[in-house]
């Protein structure tokens, strides 16, 4: 049987990554056409310690912005929708084609130049979900500067540690973002008080006015300046700047990713590989062809997520972006994800497991959802794509019938797995053309199996393997630490935003440099598919055997009454740790726990069964880009074994809602001050 196209590509670039992504890169237009794929060096740190780095297309030219923007109006597409803006929250829309998208990006870009912003500089996004933001971000990198994107709403001292780190000349910002339905929350107190404590000091802010909630007394002497005014002004006197080329390997952006304890850290993205990278994804992943598709990503620029997807990619295809500004529930309703896959035609449909775990909730009886397909209005939508997080096969499962009755032909679920190093899916399921070197093809070929629970197999250029911690590669089916061969994908950063000692440290030295360490733990199955278990720091070693919190997790959510739990560790004197689960149910039914260890076992083995739960509705944590924060519950129950309920724990500044955090601290209380945690209490 003749290998499937996916296999064959995937094969080809890592069997030959020099001419499989020297293929990819004659796809965009370079100002200085690049000769080799890539270049591999050592590079000696302070530290002493030599390591292996590498740059892909190294003597290349090119502007990011030219390739999203320009070369399409030049094509002749300049009437295309690129952008469409859809805003519940403030009751608005608009569309943005790509003619008045260059005419904006180029004005901005000629207001930063006067500004003083300049090629190699950085500038902060400090942004809502408003069409401003992606004019801001396309038009820093038209002047080959650099953009740090930091999410709208961050706290002024989470603000201020990015300031400090990355030095910025110039901060984009508006006078609110909107939190769903909780109103406007304003921006001004954020931006100063970040100045204020940052040590350096941002000498230039634009502020884009909105009209629910206005910047009241813009600081001219302060550098702050009104976004609208300053851009009017220009365009009136035909102020532009054209777009600035960049070498190969110069940054194009910084995105900062925050652990629970510690300093963020800067990823760093090269221009040149990352616009290849994306573009080869967005087409061969995702499946868009070009002018006329349409890509939905519910997600926010402040993530990578929405520099990818909403940002860069399907504007590198020339396609259309929708910019949604809402959430999944409650603006309005649980079917506002569904009414803009029929108002606006889309595609694909990129989300994560969290966001349909609310809908589903909400809407139990997908009533939304069939009401849109029995008239044929999903009949466009060609994949559901799901990330973020461990998708459960159950989700995948429904959702797929879904799609599958009321979409496009062959339309399906695709869960896939990535991160903000890696800039783009390092697994999935590929909507390709009939070949990885044809991908501006639109006859597409059968895809690949979905197996619900696997995040789909291998993406090019990513060698995915899994291995002991010694760093040797475990038999086929066994779970270890997921690590890649390098050099990296070109999506894939090359280093750390000034700190190539800790790029070393927390991603290349567990391996010593062999392999690089995503933190994540797995295993691939006889047909190749990748199934991300867990973070390495979740598995769970009871008795020497190491058990993931995903696999505990989907067999707890295998039960009829839970829609949600976490799993995570407590200490136990006989086996080490036993698991313990977090559920969301209001009224558990009796021998819940006999029920679920049941199930555990069937699907786990004897080994695995919980040492208890605690069942409250809100008590898990979540960071605002969904993933489930399991360190802070864990901290919460080993406090509670102790008797010291009130103490701190670390709470990332990326959580969505800290109130759950001390809702999730009040069961812990209530769970041992009722005795129920005697049995391991007196066990440790």
């Amino acid at each position: 049987m003749a290998p499937h196209p996916q296999d064959e590509a995937y094969e080809a670039s890592v069997a030959d990554p020099s001419k499989f992504w020297a293929h990819q890169a004659k796809q965009l237009t370079w100002h200085t056409t690049p000769t080799t794929a890539f270049r591999t060096s050592t590079r000696k740190l302070a530290s002493g310690v030599s390591h292996t780095t590498w740059t892909w297309f190294p003597d290349g030219e090119i502007s990011t912005t030219y390739n999203c923007v320009d070369r399409h109006v030049e094509a002749g597409n300049g009437d295309k929708t690129a952008i469409i803006w859809d805003s519940p929250v403030s009751n608005s829309k608009q569309k943005i084609s790509y003619s008045e998208l260059q005419e904006e990006v180029a004005t901005l870009a000629g207001v930063l130049r006067e500004e003083g912003v300049k090629k190699g500089d950085t500038v902060i996004v400090y942004m809502p979900m408003i069409p401003a933001a992606l004019i801001g971000i396309l038009a820093v990198a038209r002047l080959g500067a650099i953009h740090a994107v930091v999410f709208g709403g961050f706290s002024a001292a989470s603000l201020a540690q990015r300031i400090d780190a990355s030095r910025p000349v110039a901060i984009l910002t508006a006078s609110c973002g909107i939190e769903g339905a909780k109103g406007p929350i304003p921006y001004q107190p954020m931006i100063r008080g970040a100045i204020e404590q940052s040590s350096h000091k941002v000498s230039k802010t634009l502020v884009w006015q909105r009209d629910m909630s206005k910047w009241d007394d813009v600081r001219d002497g302060d550098g702050e300046r009104g976004w609208q005014h300053v851009v009017e002004n220009a365009r009136n006197r035909g102020l532009k700047a054209d777009n600035v080329p960049v070498k190969s390997a110069d940054p194009l952006y910084i995105i900062y990713t925050s652990g629970t304890t510690g300093q963020p850290k800067g990823v760093l993205r090269e221009a040149g590989g990352h616009a290849v990278g994306l573009n080869l994804s967005v087409r061969y992943l995702f499946g868009i062809r070009g002018p006329g598709d349409v890509l939905f990503t519910a997600s926010d620029i402040g993530w990578v997520v929405g520099h990818s997807y909403i940002v860069y990619a399907p504007l590198l295809a020339g396609a259309t972006t929708v910019l949604f500004e809402g959430k999944p529930i409650g603006t309005p309703d649980a079917g506002t994800f569904w009414r803009i896959l029929e108002e606006y035609k889309v595609n694909t449909f990129f989300t994560a497991p969290t966001a349909l775990r609310a809908v589903r909730k909400e809407d139990p009886e997908n009533k939304f959802f069939k009401s849109r397909g029995e008239k044929g209005g999903l009949r466009n939508l060609r994949s559901l794509f799901l990330a973020g997080e461990r998708s459960e096969p159950g989700i995948v499962t429904m959702y797929n019938d879904l799609v599958k009755q009321y979409g496009a032909k062959n339309a399906q679920v695709i869960d896939h797995w990535w991160s903000s190093e890696s800039g783009s899916p390092m697994t999935g399921i590929a909507l390709l053309p009939k070949t990885a070197f044809n991908i501006g093809d639109n006859e597409f070929t059968e895809p690949l199996l979905i197996k619900p629970g696997s995040a789909g197999k291998p993406a090019p250029g990513f060698d995915v393997k899994i291995v002991d911690d010694d760093g040797k590669e475990v038999p086929q089916g066994n779970m270890g630490n997921i690590v890649l061969g390098l050099p990296f994908a070109p999506s894939g950063f090359t280093t750390l935003w000034n700190d190539e000692e800790r790029f070393w440290r927390s991603y290349l030295a567990r391996f010593n440099g062999q392999w690089m360490d995503t933190g994540d733990a797995g295993v691939i199955d006889e047909d190749g598919y990748v199934s991300v278990m867990a973070r390495s720091d979740d598995v769970i070693n009871v008795a020497a055997h190491r058990l993931s919190t995903g696999a505990l997790e989907q067999a707890v959510g295998s039960h009829p009454d839970v829609t949600e739990a976490a799993v995570v560790s407590i200490p136990d004197e006989m086996k080490g740790h036993v698991p313990f689960a977090f559920l969301t149910i209001e009224d558990p039914p009796s021998g819940l726990l006999k029920d679920l260890n049941s199930r555990i076992r069937h699907q786990i083995g004897p080994i695995a069964s919980l040492g208890g739960f605690i069942s409250v509705p809100g008590i898990i944590p979540k960071t605002r880009s969904g993933k489930t924060i399991r360190k802070v519950l864990k901290e919460l129950l080993e406090n509670g074994l102790e008797g010291n309920f009130d103490k701190d724990v670390t709470v990332p500044p990326t959580v969505e809602d800290a109130a759950v955090v001390d809702k999730a601290r009040a069961a812990v209380k209530d769970y041992f001050s009722k005795g129920e945690g005697k049995q391991i209490k007196a066990k440790l």
